[in-house]
């Protein structure tokens, strides 16, 4: 039988362990808490971050790191800011078993993504990246949800493909990592931009412009990559966009949202695209490359610019052909 890991029961990480279940793959839990692992045993659900959702009977919750070593894949659902220190730290047994990264971001230290930080820490594993349009509570329903799964090596991601597919989980691959990579990375930043518009009360057409133009901007740091621009419209990149900028289940729109209405956000929620802004906007700066719309929402996150002053910013800039 096929034997996954996961690594992190946060809502994304158990909604994948549930479809890999239902399809008939044995899966290995792991987080770092014994009583969060408890309670999920005892329950079978994840009260704590998925609630409502059944945890069928082949998954194992656990929080021994080595009940993973066993594992045909692990899949990595943590926040991109924590992944290094993970696989330096608790993760190192894991180091010649294929890796996938479920997260979405650019590292605040160094502005690498995923893949680079995995391939730094375990050079002899296979890394991926598994992203794309995709809710926690939409894939633990069984309902329909198609993934990009990228890796550098293709015959390794068609190894992948087969071993993560599922009948409600579509995942195509690529080679471009890179592309993937900046697309569910970059996407986060503009949804927090298309959130902050709409609780400021700037209307439907403005955040329609926003995303258009921020399209703009995920390209063009794409081809400075060297990734390719298909990519970025595909799943990872079109796709990942329109869904998280136009639905308030996105963590990252809500957030905008929060900030544009001038409210609290729980701060105990992980958004991926604030640390993204501000590394992807001093990208921008050291490699000279016209990103205004991330810059702008890393200068408002950082407290440096009003939202009144950065929307007068953007609609100032000189008028260009598009």
């Amino acid at each position: 039988m096929t034997r996954i890991g996961v690594v992190g029961a946060g809502a994304f990480g158990t909604a994948l362990a549930i479809s890999l279940a239902q399809a008939g793959r044995s899966v290995t839990l792991w987080a770092r808490d014994p009583q969060h692992i408890a309670q999920m045993a005892q329950h079978r659900e994840n009260r704590k971050r998925l609630p409502g959702a059944t945890l069928p009977d082949l998954i194992t919750p656990t929080a021994e790191i080595e009940d993973l070593t066993h594992c045909d894949a692990i899949l990595l659902s943590l926040p991109m800011q924590v992944i290094s220190d993970f696989l330096t730290g608790p993760g190192q047994p894991l180091r010649n078993i294929p890796l996938v990264a479920c997260c979405k971001g650019v590292e605040r230290a160094t502005g690498r993504g995923p893949v680079a930080v995995i391939s730094d820490a375990c050079p002899t594993a296979t890394a991926a990246v598994l992203t794309g349009p995709s809710f926690a509570a939409d894939i633990a329903k069984g309902l329909p949800t198609a993934l990009t799964l990228a890796c550098h090596d293709a015959e390794q991601g068609a190894m992948l493909q087969s071993l993560l597919s599922t009948p409600n989980l579509r995942l195509y691959r690529s080679t471009d990592t890179a592309g993937a990579e900046l697309g569910g990375a970059l996407k986060n930043v503009i949804a927090i931009a298309a959130g902050i518009v709409i609780g400021a009360g700037l209307g439907d057409s403005a955040r329609a412009a926003l995303m258009t133009r921020g399209f703009a901007e995920m390209k063009r740091l794409a081809i400075a990559s060297s990734a390719e621009t298909e990519t970025l419209s595909g799943l990872s990149g079109l796709g990942d966009l329109v869904l998280t900028c136009t639905s308030p289940l996105s963590r990252n729109f809500r957030y905008g949202a929060a900030l544009g209405a001038g409210k609290p956000f729980d701060p105990s929620v992980t958004v991926e695209g604030v640390a993204t802004a501000a590394a992807v906007a001093d990208l921008a700066r050291t490699r000279n490359i016209d990103m205004p719309i991330i810059t702008m929402v890393a200068a408002v996150i950082d407290g440096a610019c009003s939202i009144e002053q950065a929307t007068t910013a953007l609609l100032s800039r000189p008028l260009k052909e598009e």
